[in-house]
């Protein structure tokens, strides 16, 4: 059988080289590679995406719908990396941890939308809450996202690197206007009827992501303490681990409420602890009122490149794990 034949539409981008990365090694796929010079070339952009069996769009909103529209075939896969699909319910969304369901879909698709950084972290906390019920869907819910400076793109890559400008040193918050581009994905996959207030934080370490939900045990039902928060979370994804045999891109940390997990007085949460991998992992902390939930990953890992690898592994029929650093 032949090698499914992939292009990467944008490898130059960050998004583009971790994919690059990942796939370059691979003995079971044949990688389609653009001459540096007809990178913007559209015919040539068009011969490759149509030779292709399935195609990595890294590339702004309006450029990746164009890229779109030069496929003329009905044979050729697509896994878009922008935002511009994210909600379109034309395209399936690609987490597949979210449920069997979602997990078939993907297998099944010519289109995937691959999931933004700081959404990644936000549904793989609520989904699992709001589809179980113990979520009210119209709960306000507030939420902030540490990243490293990756996750800006080659543009805040050079500023943070630049070493003839004045040093950024300090956590900077910004989307302040409620207007983050990853928003209207957050809400519209976890089903709530009310947006979060999200703050997103950029800070000076080059990649590595913890989001987190904070709630109040009066926001949920059925809910007596912190113990069921975490059971709820550990049943929902190991559910999961069990579809796939113990391999699964999403873990739930040890029960909070356990001696032995370690989360006492002194437990923290590092930004960059997943920094290379291609899992999340979740950390529910707190106590029988209070309590956070953090999503702990890479944001170039199952926040980007490690994701649009897992959805590529879904949707050609290899090993979901395959090439991946779980």
């Amino acid at each position: 059988m032949d090698k499914p034949k992939v292009y990467i539409d944008g490898k130059e981008g960050t998004t583009g080289l971790q994919i690059y990365d990942r796939l370059a090694i691979r003995q079971d796929i044949e990688l389609l590679l653009i001459d540096d010079a007809k990178r913007k070339d559209s015919a040539e952009r068009r011969k490759l995406i149509n030779a292709a069996d399935l195609v990595f769009l890294c590339l702004p909103d309006a450029a990746a719908v164009e890229a779109v529209s030069l496929i003329e075939n009905k044979r050729t896969r697509v896994i878009d990396c922008s935002t511009a699909h994210r909600t379109n319910p034309e395209w399936d969304y690609g987490f597949p941890e979210l449920s069997p369901s979602h997990r078939e879909s993907i297998h099944l698709s010519w289109r995937v939308a691959n999931p933004g950084c700081h959404a990644t972290g936000f549904v793989s906390i609520v989904y699992p809450l709001t589809c179980s019920g113990v979520l009210p869907k119209n709960t306000p819910l507030t939420c902030f996202s540490l990243t490293g400076y990756s996750g800006g793109g080659k543009k805040m890559i050079g500023r943070y690197e630049d070493k003839t400008q004045k040093p950024l040193v300090s956590p900077a918050l910004y989307g302040l206007l409620q207007n983050h581009k990853h928003l209207p994905e957050m809400q519209a996959h976890t089903g709530l009827t009310v947006p979060p207030v999200f703050v997103p934080v950029v800070d000076d370490y080059y990649k590595g992501m913890a989001t987190t939900v904070m709630l109040h045990r009066s926001q949920l039902k059925c809910v007596s303490g912190l113990h069921d928060v975490w059971d709820v979370l550990a049943k929902h994804y190991g559910s999961c681990e069990a579809e796939t045999e113990g391999v699964s891109a999403v873990r739930v940390e040890m029960d909070p409420t356990d001696p032995e997990s370690g989360v006492d007085s002194g437990f923290k949460i590092y930004a960059d602890q997943c920094r290379g991998q291609d899992s999340l992992s979740l950390l529910v902390a707190g106590n029988d009122e209070q309590f956070t939930i953090t999503a702990l990953f890479d944001n170039l890992g199952k926040g980007a490149s490690g994701a649009a690898v897992q959805n590529m592994n879904l949707m050609l029929g290899f090993n979901e794990a395959a090439g991946l650093n779980l």
